[in-house]
């Protein structure tokens, strides 16, 4: 009986102790061996009674359920390391590099305008070039041209060796035409109708302009105002004598002014200038303006305004000629 016991005892142990069910293993073996005889069979049977108890009473663990959160890892992920600042002195340089760009781009286009406008002071057109920069916008202004052009007196200034042709108020800038008076703010629609054809000698001993007097120049109805033919009257005989002042360049000292007939509106008169002397830096000159008559058919011209001026070259003259050239 004792023997039948503890071969069942040793193989029910034996189970235990291979076959992996988790609990501390039990190893009877030294107690049983050490034990008296009539207590072994007793020993047996507690530990197979405890071992049938473990067994009957183990459950195994549940299995992780989707809703269970993750545990949280023993370890945490380390951080990607912090990026390289680069040199003070790189940073600097961009900065720097970056603003002066920004700069040139904003300064450029703020000043386009300007540059340009100084460039046509600097590089003006010739006086060839003049001759074919207006181009009518309208029939009146059409027939103008034409009767300025084809006119036999204007023929023969062309045909003069002694003349150079030009439309001096196209020399100035066109964003500046507006702040001169005889080059944009008497020109247009029933005024200064076109831009005046004007002839002058290399060493400023005569000149000639051409010009159409519209209506809206009156200081009556239908007579043009005497201080608008004053004025074209100090212009051209100041564009007279400039060429023969030393720096091309001078301002009205005097001007006298005879009024000999009315001035009509709405035609085509003819100013002639003429230099009588030139001492130093001033210039007298004398002139007159008239009506555009045609010889050929007997026409005589009209003297309608005389003048005579002195003009000055100012001190100040070599810094001026830049832009008084151009004009």
């Amino acid at each position: 009986m004792l023997s039948t016991r503890s071969t069942v005892a040793k193989s029910a142990f034996s189970m235990y102790r291979y076959g992996g069910l988790g609990r501390k293993k039990i190893s009877p073996r030294p107690i049983i061996n050490t034990a008296p005889a009539a207590f072994r069979h007793q020993i047996v049977r507690l530990q197979f009674t405890r071992l049938r108890g473990t067994v009957a009473n183990h459950t195994p663990p549940p299995p992780p359920s989707s809703t269970t959160p993750n545990p949280e890892p023993l370890f945490r992920e380390t951080p990607p390391p912090l990026p390289k600042r680069r040199p003070l002195w790189l940073r600097f340089s961009k900065t720097a590099l970056l603003s002066l760009l920004f700069l040139t781009a904003g300064f450029t286009m703020a000043a386009a305008p300007a540059l340009e406008t100084a460039e046509q002071f600097i590089h003006p057109p010739t006086d060839a070039e003049t001759l074919k920069l207006y181009i009518p916008d309208n029939d009146e202004h059409i027939a103008i041209e034409e009767a300025i052009w084809n006119h036999p007196f204007t023929k023969s200034l062309i045909a003069d060796p002694k003349f150079s042709a030009s439309r001096p108020h196209l020399k100035i800038p066109a964003n500046l035409r507006a702040q001169n008076l005889t080059g944009g703010t008497l020109l247009g629609q029933d005024k200064i109708a076109v831009p005046p054809l004007q002839f002058t000698t290399n060493d400023g001993s005569e000149f000639v302009s051409i010009q159409y007097l519209g209506p809206a120049l009156c200081g009556h109805p239908g007579i043009v105002h005497g201080g608008l033919l004053a004025t074209l009257l100090d212009e051209g005989l100041a564009r007279c004598c400039f060429p023969a002042l030393p720096n091309k360049v001078g301002v009205t000292a005097s001007l006298k002014i005879d009024y000999r007939r009315p001035c009509m509106a709405s035609q085509i008169v003819v100013l002639r200038a003429e230099t009588t002397k030139v001492e130093g830096r001033k210039a007298w000159v004398k002139g007159r303006l008239e009506t555009l008559g045609d010889e050929e058919k007997g026409e005589s011209p009209v003297v309608l305004v005389e003048a005579e001026a002195l003009f000055i070259e100012p001190k100040q003259a070599a810094t001026m000629m830049k832009v008084y050239s151009s004009q």
